[in-house]
């Protein structure tokens, strides 16, 4: 109790800041030490990664086209999440507690938050384009280089405003039921109107919303490949290796969309729980789970670039010859995951950017 007279403390008193220290881990010291093992795994391997792909895509001498732009964007949301969240978790759960008082869990939470909704609005609109290439060719064909970068301002703009409003005044930081990581305070929803009114508005701009669009965007595409089937297969070879490029590039989108859902909707679900039920209806120790899957959602992405870039190797010609060929594999560029079309000279066969 000491430590929190020191502690500038906000004007409210959430659910969980009534329980003595907040910042005092609530789970054993060896769960701890199993959380700060696992995330900082994930964290090596999100750091690794995504860097990598940063590295791999901005050291090309040509100028980078939208679909790489699309594809370092994301890895920019994933490798800043990696960077300067976990190494604040993995820190404080060695320790058992917290370390960076308030301010620290201000930003630990703004960065979070930030890098967390940056990631998702970017796989929103990469879904939007990939139904717009699909299912009105009409619109996609003029959509240019210059409209990816209205495209990226308007996503760091949306995350950024998002992400800053609990730093103005709507909304707060909070540390999390079990002590050691800090979020959005969502036991606000509890303490008045203006908390509710907080946590619903940024439930549905910040997941309801995007999550919508992308649900939509690739039901819509997978209805659309189904009705023209028959058609596709009358076209020439041209017209049909343009479609199975699109059709590739929209699996390893869909993919990336998945994996950070699948990772994302269960600390949503416990969040929400949380903030319009009962706050002792989740037990800490399983709120922890959730907390952790979250964070792992980073490093997926990576993964999913390697295994598209495995195929398509194996594709072109057998898995052995493309092993063989380590020149191929260091100019090789990461599959984006937004379509980009490349003629060859004798065959004008369509090409997946790599």
């Amino acid at each position: 109790m000491a430590a929190m007279e020191n502690e500038t403390w906000p004007s409210y008193a959430s659910h969980h800041l009534l329980r003595g220290d907040p910042f005092a881990s609530k789970l054993s010291r060896e769960a701890d030490i199993i959380a700060a093992f696992y995330i900082c795994i994930i964290g090596i391997l999100s750091a690794t990664g995504n860097g990598y792909v940063i590295y791999m895509t901005i050291k090309r001498k040509t100028k980078l086209k939208p679909p790489e732009l699309m594809t370092v964007n994301l890895a920019i949301f994933d490798f800043g999440i990696s960077v300067t969240g976990k190494p604040f978790f993995i820190v404080s759960s060695f320790s058992h507690r917290w370390l960076f008082g308030w301010e620290g869990c201000q930003f630990y939470g703004w960065a979070g938050f930030f890098f967390g909704c940056g990631s998702l609005i970017t796989m929103t609109v990469v879904s939007l384009d990939r139904y717009l290439k699909i299912c009105h060719l009409s619109y996609g064909t003029w959509l240019k280089r210059h409209h990816t970068f209205l495209c990226l301002a308007f996503v760091w703009a949306y995350a950024s405003f998002w992400a800053t409003m609990p730093l103005v005044g709507w909304g707060n930081y909070a540390p999390e039921p079990f002590g050691t990581s800090c979020t959005l305070d969502w036991w606000l929803a509890q303490a008045s109107v203006s908390g509710q009114s907080f946590v619903i508005t940024i439930l549905f701009f910040c997941l309801i919303l995007p999550t919508v669009i992308i649900v939509f965007s690739y039901v819509m595409i997978i209805f659309k490949v189904k009705s023209s089937a028959k058609e596709i297969s009358h076209f020439d070879a041209r017209i049909k290796n343009s479609h199975n490029l699109e059709m590739k590039l929209t699996k390893v989108a869909m993919l990336i969309c998945a994996g950070f859902l699948i990772a994302w909707i269960p600390y949503a679900i416990v969040s929400v729980v949380s903030a319009f039920g009962d706050p002792d209806s989740v037990p800490i120790p399983v709120s922890v789970i959730p907390t952790l899957l979250a964070k792992s959602s980073a490093m997926y992405n990576p993964i999913i670039y390697q295994v598209a870039d495995l195929k398509n190797s194996c594709a072109k010609s057998s898995c052995c010859m493309a092993l063989k060929k380590r020149r191929h594999f260091r100019k090789s560029r990461f599959c984006t995951i937004s379509g980009s079309l490349k003629n060859t000279a004798p065959a004008k066969e369509a090409h997946i950017e790599m």
